[in-house]
């Protein structure tokens, strides 16, 4: 089968840091797996993360891809949800080879159907991100997606151009949160506005004086997707008393977690995508309950993709191209290739 791998972990302008590779096709799947016929792929921070230059050589090529739509070739003796023909999508498990080749296996409990009104690219932009932004608002964090008490709460969301913000600001949107989103570019902003951010402000200034123009002292949620060390001393002074920080990036050293966060009794919360499936936890199914309710909500017109471009077919070019857009910082929601 087709795929792209890599070998060795170079700058992503070498050529050989993304090559084009033919593979052995998996498998038939046992257990709760299902083997899907991938047609479209998307990229996230992950994907550069696992990438980025170091010593490490691969005996075997390695296979990325975290973001994969398709359909159902074949299912393990143990699947109940799934059969063959379904179209489906989902985020995958990192410690698993990736989706960037045309046949992947993936344990059904972390897979969802297809919204019926998106196409593969338009919804291989979801499943990643979306699954942050759920698990870390409604999840790792005391808030309810269906929860009336919402109404006037308000949240602060730190990039919320990027992958994540982009379903975090229609997430918390939709589930009933003034919406404070941050951006820095005029196209970032009013792709925040578009998302169904009620306000935004420039995170490349002081958040407080922007809020205060806005008649906000303080905020009773904030999740910063960007840069955890720039913006913790900020968050402890706007989050209010009792409130909740939502993280995703680790910091790169020690983070000061007395004074304001003590004395405020401030709620941290980490999420990672991955921890399911890594640690196989027993409420793994939960994922595709998610993806489910989610692609309901898109077919019914309440939640839109995050898709702004489809690079074209997956093959190495691509997706370098791909790695090098979101290594520049500028990309504005999500990114796609389709077909072989």
């Amino acid at each position: 089968m087709k795929a792209v791998a890599l070998t060795r972990y170079l700058p992503i302008d070498d050529p050989h840091s993304l090559e084009d590779v033919t593979l052995p096709a998996p498998p038939p799947p046992t257990g709760h797996d299902l083997l899907v016929r991938v047609l479209a792929v998307s990229v996230n921070p992950v994907d550069t993360k696992v990438r980025a230059p170091k010593p490490q050589v691969e005996t075997q090529p390695k296979v990325l891809g975290y973001d994969a739509a398709g359909v159902v070739e074949a299912v393990g003796p143990d699947v109940t949800a799934f059969a063959p023909g379904d179209a489906v999508y989902y985020a995958g498990d990192i410690t698993r080879p990736g989706a960037n080749a045309q046949f992947h296996c993936v344990d059904e409990r972390i897979v969802g159907r297809k919204p019926d009104t998106l196409d593969f690219a338009q919804s291989v932009a979801l499943p990643l991100t979306t699954l942050t932004a759920w698990e870390l608002l409604f999840e790792r964090m005391p808030y309810r997606f269906d929860d009336a008490h919402n109404r006037g709460r308000r949240l602060l969301v730190i990039a919320g151009a990027g992958g994540v913000g982009s379903i975090a600001i229609q997430l918390a949107r939709h589930a009933g949160f003034e919406v404070i989103a941050t951006a820095s570019r005029e196209q970032t902003v009013d792709w925040c506005r578009e998302m169904g951010a009620h306000h935004v402000i420039d995170h490349r200034r002081e958040l407080a004086p922007q809020l205060r123009a806005l008649g906000i002292e303080q905020v009773d949620a904030a999740i910063n997707l960007a840069d955890t060390d720039r913006y913790w001393d900020a968050l402890g002074e706007l989050v209010a008393p009792q409130g909740h920080v939502g993280l995703i990036v680790e910091p790169s050293g020690a983070l000061r977690i007395g004074d304001p966060y003590k004395a405020k009794c401030i709620g941290i919360h980490w999420e990672m995508m991955f921890a399911r499936a890594r640690f196989r936890t027993a409420d793994m199914i939960e994922q595709h309950r998610i993806l489910g309710r989610v692609g309901s909500l898109v077919d019914a017109g309440e939640l839109r993709t995050t898709l702004t471009e489809v690079l074209g077919p997956i093959n190495a070019a691509n997706l370098r191209e791909a790695h090098r857009r979101l290594e520049s910082g500028r990309t504005i929601g999500k990114l796609a290739l389709a077909g072989w």
